[in-house]
């Protein structure tokens, strides 16, 4: 789905990503790589596949939309190292003409020599494009550009035919800032309470729509 903000289009993918035309930037939100293997760590059953299909999601963008940039706007890996990183280092390998960059979130605590290793440009707290400024957390970008933040997970609950309530993951865009919704599949939805005047987007399995 295509929209407009301050001037500028933006392309809303179904998998939970935003693509600047002008800029050729993709940009994503709360990857949360090793979430999985932290779990596995702690002795719960959660399958190996989970980072698999997120970075498998992203090949696809990447495939589909041809960057120049990659924006990971927070949370990239979500705990200490563990071996979900070695697989995304050696997925990586396969996108070196793309440029990776990552707007640290809460749970960037990777040391500086791994991000340096991964050849992974690092902002802290925000990065700011020719309109918009990516940050992780958005009450904290202090900027006249357009906020572009994550970490809340957003989400939406809509009602369908069978007046059936429906909780989806969402695009929130507000009068001077908006909210990615998380890119792993393996994250928990925080319901928005939209103002009159916002634009929420939410995703369905097969489109972006509008609600």
């Amino acid at each position: 789905m295509k929209i407009e903000i301050r001037g500028e289009e933006l392309i809303l993918d179904k998998e939970r990503a935003i693509f600047l035309p002008n800029e050729k930037l993709l940009a994503i939100s709360d990857l949360h790589l090793g979430k999985a293997a932290h779990f596995r760590k702690a002795g719960l059953s959660i399958p190996n596949t989970v980072s698999r299909n997120d970075l498998l999601r992203l090949e696809n963008l990447l495939h589909k939309y041809q960057p120049k940039t990659l924006l990971i706007n927070g949370d990239m890996f979500h705990s200490d190292y563990n071996t979900e990183i070695d697989e995304f280092a050696k997925w990586k390998e396969n996108f070196n003409k793309v440029s990776f960059i990552l707007v640290k979130g809460n749970h960037d605590r990777q040391k500086e020599e791994l991000y340096a290793d991964l050849a992974i440009e690092v902002y802290e707290p925000s990065y700011s494009s020719t309109k918009f400024c990516f940050i992780h957390d958005v009450a904290e970008c202090n900027s006249n550009l357009y906020s572009i933040g994550g970490h809340l997970h957003p989400g939406i609950s809509i009602y369908n035919k069978a007046k059936q309530r429906l909780k989806l993951p969402c695009f929130y865009f507000g009068e001077n800032h908006a909210i990615l919704p998380a890119f792993s599949i393996f994250t928990g939805l925080q319901l928005l309470k939209p103002k009159e005047d916002d634009q929420v987007f939410a995703i369905t399995p097969t489109k972006v729509v509008k609600v």
